[in-house]
């Protein structure tokens, strides 16, 4: 069993599991609809604000559905780089861990920089239009 732990594998697999569980539960609770037990974002509970992040899981729930004009309208810049960027580190992640290898990606300053700076720049653009 220790040895399965200790496969690069194990944790892109871990993660993939997760977020199935995730899925079901979402896929059948809509975060449209008040009382739902779902996280609220802390940044928008703490300020009032939306984050970069904001209508993510209502993003997801509205992809699943089927429903991409209410998905972009819950966060288009999630919808346009972060599902795309994501489907492909993950999917990368897990390929590298099945052959037998760690994948560890970096950014750099460069890539970092782009990300924040994109991240910030559509978190004010959000907040300001509304």
């Amino acid at each position: 069993m220790r040895a399965a732990r200790a496969h690069p594998a194990a944790p892109p697999l871990a993660a993939l599991a997760a977020g199935l569980a995730g899925a079901v539960y979402l896929w059948g609770t809509n975060p449209h609809q008040a009382g739902q037990w779902l996280p609220r974002c802390p940044f928008n509970w703490a300020t009032g604000l939306l984050c970069p992040a904001c209508g993510g899981t209502r993003m997801t729930y509205d992809l699943m559905h089927g429903d991409f004009a209410a998905a972009f309208h819950d966060n288009a810049l999630l919808l346009a780089l972060g599902v795309p960027a994501a489907a492909y580190l993950g999917g990368r992640w897990l390929v590298e861990g099945l052959r037998g290898r760690r994948y560890r990606p970096s950014l750099g300053r460069t890539g970092t920089a782009v990300v924040l700076g994109t991240a910030v720049v559509w978190a004010v653009v959000r907040n300001l239009v509304g």
